[in-house]
């Protein structure tokens, strides 16, 4: 496997993975099943954007959303809802976990829980501390990923980071976009080619709720 190393890597290697068994980094299934998740929204014209492309497919996804986004854009995070989509707490000021301090954070998580009402959360940039994740835990799945696309890099141009996620996904994959202003033109040119390859290919993306959640340990 070709792993892309910057800032971060688009595939998670295994062994990360077996260091942190309690997140959920991919479901378990060789079915052609993947999990298409975007951090960051509601953003208006964006999010919108991408929830016109998983209609058009037939597709559903799972949305990381930031508290304080979903106060100002309430009509769109009800979008997300109506359509079918599932939702997760991604702090209420998109905190990163390793510079906050743990009530401080568990406190941003609560804050944003008033608004988005789910059983997963996703810390902003993949940090927490093992303090805050103790507590975390007991009340949330945590949501990571084994496919960060790498959208929001401005390195990086939309062919490679379409090719960077054809290398890395597989059946069962959770997929990691942004329905953000940085993401924005990225994210435009790469979400339709994928949701239309892997449609060709057979797959169905599902959201990480009902039955899917129910194969999560």
């Amino acid at each position: 496997m070709e792993f892309i190393y910057r800032m971060y890597l688009t595939k998670t290697p295994a062994f990360i993975q077996s260091l942190f068994p309690d997140y959920i980094w991919r479901l378990p299934t060789s079915e052609p099943i993947l999990y298409l998740t975007f951090d960051d929204g509601p953003i208006p014209d964006v999010t919108e954007w991408v929830l016109d492309q998983l209609s058009h497919f037939d597709a559903k996804a799972t949305f990381f959303c930031v508290g304080e986004n979903v106060q100002r854009h309430p009509d769109v995070y009800q979008r997300i809802l109506s359509e079918g989509h599932a939702v997760g707490n991604h702090t209420h000021h998109h905190k990163n976990g390793w510079q906050t301090d743990k009530m401080q954070y568990l406190d941003n998580i609560a804050q944003c829980a008033k608004h988005v009402d789910s059983p997963l959360f996703r810390p902003p940039y993949g940090r927490l501390k093992p303090n805050q994740a103790k507590q975390i835990k007991q009340k949330y799945k945590v949501v990571m990923w084994d496919v960060l696309t790498g959208d929001f890099d401005p390195t990086i141009d939309a062919e490679e980071c379409y090719h960077n996620i054809l290398k890395s996904t597989k059946p069962g994959s959770i997929l990691v976009f942004h329905d953000s202003i940085k993401a924005e033109a990225t994210l435009k040119k790469v979400l339709p080619r994928v949701l239309k390859y892997y449609s060709e290919l057979g797959y169905t993306f599902k959201a990480l709720n009902g039955e899917a959640i129910s194969t999560i340990k």
